[in-house]
C-alpha cells in the first residue's frame, strides 16, 4: 500500500466540525436564510454542536427538522441545559431536578431515534471543583441520563491537579464519561490544561476553544464585552501540526473521535477546520450536496 493510501485510512475515525451552524458566513453563500444554513453546513462537516440546547430545552419538532436536514452518517454533539449543569447556581428541588432531566432526554428523542446523537456534553461551570458533592453531581446525572453517551468537560483545573488528576480519569472511566478534551488558554484556575487521555473505548471529543490569554477571564468586562473576545483566535499552521501529532497517538486509544472548533468570535472556527482536514487529508463521503456558487467550476 502507499504512503498516501496508508495516511488517508489512518485518520478514517475523526470527525472535524464546529460549534453551532449560525455564524460561521465563510461556509455560506450570500443571502442564505437561517433556517437553511444547518443543511449547507453539512455539505461541509460531518458532527456539529448544537448550543442552543445551553440555553433552554429543545422542542422536539426542532430536533425532527434537524434530523431532517442532515444525511444519515451526520452526528450531533448537543450541550446539556445549563440548569442541568448549574451554571446559574439555583438550588432545585431534586423532584423538579427528575423532572428537568426527563424533559431534556424527551426532548432529544428524535435524535436518538435517527441515530444521529454522538454525545450530550456536559460543560461545567468554572465554579464546579473538585469536591465530594461534585463528584456525587456527577454520578446521579449517569444515572438520570442511563446509557445515552455523556462526554464530560471542565472549566475548574482542581480536577487535573496532580493530587487529583488519576483519580479524575479514572472517575470518568468508571462511570463511562466520554472525555471532551480541551484546547484553551492557560489563563488560571478557570482554565484546564490539555490532559490527552481518552476515558472512553469509543469516543473521545475535543473542543478547540482558541487560546487568548487575556480574553479568557472576564477580568471586568461585561458579559457582551466578554463573549466578543473570549475566543477570539486564530490558530497557526505549527499548532494545528501539533495537534495532527497528538490524533496520530489518541486515535490509537479510542475508535472514534469528534472535533470541534470553537474559536469563532473572529469567524477563524470553520476556517481552522477545514485547514485541519486538509493537513490531514480527509475527506467525508456522504453530506449533503454543496450550492456551487456564481464562480465555482
Amino acid at each position: 500500500m502507499k504512503q498516501s493510501e496508508v495516511r488517508e485510512t489512518f485518520f478514517v475515525n475523526i470527525s472535524i466540525g464546529v460549534t453551532g451552524w449560525g455564524d460561521h458566513d465563510s461556509l455560506y453563500p450570500d443571502q442564505i436564510p437561517p433556517q437553511d444554513k444547518l443543511a449547507a453546513y453539512a455539505s461541509h462537516f460531518p458532527v456539529v454542536e448544537v448550543d442552543s440546547a445551553f440555553y433552554a430545552i429543545q422542542p422536539q419538532r426542532n430536533y425532527h427538522k434537524w434530523v431532517r436536514q442532515t444525511p444519515d452518517n451526520f452526528s450531533f454533539i448537543i450541550k446539556a441545559f445549563q440548569k442541568m449543569t448549574g451554571h446559574d447556581r439555583e438550588k432545585i428541588a431534586s423532584s423538579d431536578v427528575k423532572e428537568m432531566f426527563k424533559a431534556y432526554r424527551e426532548s432529544i428523542e428524535p435524535v436518538i431515534e435517527a441515530n444521529k446523537l454522538n454525545a450530550v456534553l456536559f460543560q461545567f461551570p468554572p465554579w464546579f471543583d473538585v469536591r465530594k458533592e461534585h463528584v456525587q453531581k456527577l454520578k446521579v446525572i449517569r444515572s438520570l441520563m442511563g446509557d445515552l453517551p455523556l462526554a464530560l468537560e471542565f472549566r475548574n483545573r482542581t480536577w487535573f491537579d496532580p493530587v487529583y488528576k488519576e483519580q479524575t480519569i479514572q472517575f470518568m472511566k468508571d462511570y463511562n464519561w466520554i472525555h471532551s478534551i480541551c484546547d484553551e488558554p492557560q489563563a488560571g484556575i478557570n482554565s484546564v490544561p490539555t490532559i490527552l487521555e481518552p476515558t472512553h473505548k469509543d469516543k473521545t471529543i475535543i473542543r478547540f476553544h482558541g487560546r487568548n490569554v487575556h480574553g479568557w477571564n472576564k477580568n471586568g468586562r461585561d458579559d457582551e464585552e466578554w463573549r466578543k473576545y473570549r475566543f477570539l483566535y486564530q490558530y497557526s499552521e505549527e499548532e494545528l501540526l501539533e495537534w495532527k501529532k497528538h490524533l496520530e497517538a489518541l486515535q490509537e486509544q479510542t475508535n472514534h473521535i469528534s472535533i470541534l472548533f470553537n474559536n469563532n468570535s473572529g469567524g477563524d472556527a470553520a476556517n481552522n477546520a477545514k485547514q485541519l482536514m486538509r493537513m490531514m487529508d480527509i475527506s467525508y463521503e456522504g453530506l449533503n450536496p454543496r450550492q456551487m456558487g456564481l464562480f465555482d467550476m
